[in-house]
């Protein structure tokens, strides 16, 4: 196992829509995850990601987008909840990769406006992560009323979302290290 390397894991931010308010979340994320010894990370927006309407799959794969889950040991996907689901450009450029998330773990952060925190997106998610290969950590991030959680600058309000997320990071972190040792390790038979 390659332990000189740093572990990565991209923070996915899985809408496009404009006045976003998890924006501020997964920016939030990405600074909390940069804060970890051993660590990196970088924000992967989707609106930033070209991708084609008229065919779908991997023959429409961004190759930058492509390269970065390959690199990546986990992932983070930051998602707000559009009627009790997720967004739908999320699902498509989600289904652009297929092997690139092969046996890597993944955490999910809810975002709503209400008070469950995105726990209906993050429901929805789950299977759709089993689908594609990844391994989804226990912990959740659950981002209620999203609204007072941030000002309009993107600074945090409720210091205790600090110590809710630095679980999450702890349970992704060690997932991605045994998940890595055990893609460079041990084989499928």
């Amino acid at each position: 196992m390659d332990t000189n390397r740093p572990i990565f894991i991209p923070v996915i931010l899985g809408t496009s829509r404009q006045g976003r308010m998890s924006e501020h979340v997964a920016k939030f994320v990405v600074e909390e995850v940069a804060k970890r010894e051993g660590v990196e990370t970088e924000l992967i927006d989707i609106r930033q990601i070209l991708i084609s309407t008229t065919d779908a799959g991997e023959s429409i794969k961004d190759p930058k987008f492509s390269a970065t889950v390959m690199r990546a040991d986990a992932l983070i996907i930051v998602v707000p909840e559009y009627n009790h689901g997720y967004p739908g450009l999320l699902k498509h450029v989600l289904d652009t990769n297929l092997k690139e998330y092969i046996h890597k773990a993944v955490g999910i952060c809810g975002v709503s406006a209400g008070s469950f925190g995105g726990t209906r997106v993050i429901q929805n998610l789950l299977p759709v992560m089993r689908e594609l290969g990844l391994v989804t950590i226990f912990w959740d991030g659950n981002f209620s009323s999203i609204q007072t959680i941030f000002d309009e600058s993107g600074k945090l309000l409720e210091e205790a979302y600090i110590r809710r997320l630095d679980n999450f990071i702890k349970e992704l972190i060690w997932m991605a290290k045994v998940l890595q040792y055990g893609r460079q390790n041990i084989a499928l038979e």
